[in-house]
């Protein structure tokens, strides 16, 4: 073997060496995996708005055609209980019916007499007289047919009336005031709106009737009235009642109704916008305002001072305490109940006095 062919062999036996070396040389060690990055915190859930909130019923008011009563839709028109921040769901009634939605739950308050809150009250549906609105003052009368000139001529006589109403009691209170009894007359029984045709028909002598009917009754030619209840003022009281449950639930509201209501009979009295108030209640009823205007003085609307003395306790008329007394009188007398009621529970002089 020459020389060169010895090298060449040698080489080629080196490559072969060095190639197995380097196939068996160990893989390099894979880079460590890099940390995953730490994920966003997540965030917060949205604050849930707080619930507003719930609405408070709206007061539920029964009212009927009295101009007392009437003048609440000055306050309803000009807006003043939305004002107040009141929502007042006025409901209009004949006067009997309000009474018996009263009694039947459908509503928390109703405008009635100061005798026949007690009526109601004694037959389950207990009230507390919250506001005095006004007192009749001639309103309510007594009216007869042409040649009777005074209640002394009733005598023997028939007159038409609701019996066990507040006329009956009026017609009572003049017949003392003569001399008379009530066995000197006799009572004949007629719904209040049909007292002007008894006496037109000559069913009766004389009837009994409140605004609007006795006005009503005067149309007949030659009738007169002869006895009204501005010869007893205080005897009738026009009230607004309200449930004891409703009172006590919603007292701050009731306060607010009853501050209402003097805006209201203040805008009612006031000679510079009474015209506009008379409108209103025209309107309401149905008539001409010349003629609404005319039976305005049969009632007289208490100021928040006069109506604040009708609630100072006494035995007279000019009490609301004393009046309710002699309507409980009556109401036992003529056997629309039987146990006198307890008059300081029926009137709440609070909400007035706080004003």
């Amino acid at each position: 073997m020459t020389r060169q062919t010895l090298t060449q062999t040698l080489s080629l036996l080196a490559a072969i060496v060095y190639i197995g070396c380097a196939g068996d040389k160990p893989a390099p060690e894979p880079e460590p995996a890099a940390a995953p990055a730490p994920a966003a915190p997540a965030a917060p859930p949205p604050t849930p708005e707080p619930a507003p909130p719930p609405k408070a019923a709206p007061l539920r008011v029964a009212y009927s055609d009295w101009p007392g009563w009437t003048a609440f839709e000055v306050g309803i028109q000009k807006g003043w209980f939305k004002e107040a921040g009141l929502d007042v769901e006025f409901s209009w009634f004949d006067y009997l019916p309000s009474m018996e939605a009263f009694s039947a739950g459908k509503v928390d308050a109703v405008m009635v007499t100061n005798g026949d809150a007690l009526v109601t009250g004694a037959t389950g549906a207990k009230s507390k007289m919250i506001l005095v609105t006004d007192y009749s003052n001639g309103n309510d009368k007594v009216i007869a047919k042409p040649g009777i000139k005074s209640l002394k001529d009733l005598k023997g006589k028939k007159v038409g009336l609701e019996l066990t109403l507040v006329e009956h009691l009026l017609l009572l209170q003049g017949l003392q005031k003569v001399g008379l009894k009530q066995s000197d007359v006799t009572l004949v029984n007629f719904k209040t709106p049909e007292t002007p045709q008894a006496l037109t028909s000559g069913q009766v002598d004389a009837v009994a009737a409140w605004y609007p009917t006795s006005s009503q009754a005067l149309t007949m030619a030659g009738s007169k009235a002869i006895w009204t209840s501005a010869d007893v003022p205080g005897l009738i009281y026009d009230t607004v009642v309200v449930s004891p449950q409703s009172l006590a639930q919603r007292k701050a509201d009731w306060k607010k109704f009853v501050k209402v209501w003097y805006r209201i009979s203040d805008f009612v009295r006031d000679p510079a916008t009474q015209a506009e108030a008379v409108k209103i209640m025209a309107a309401k009823v149905g008539v001409k305002p010349e003629e609404y205007a005319a039976a305005m003085p049969g009632t007289f609307f208490l100021s928040l001072a006069d109506a604040k003395k009708r609630f100072v306790k006494g035995p007279g008329l000019d009490s609301l305490y004393g009046s309710s007394k002699t309507a409980d009188d009556f109401n036992v007398a003529n056997k629309v109940y039987a146990a006198p009621q307890a008059i300081d529970e029926y009137i709440e002089p609070e909400l007035i006095n706080g004003l």
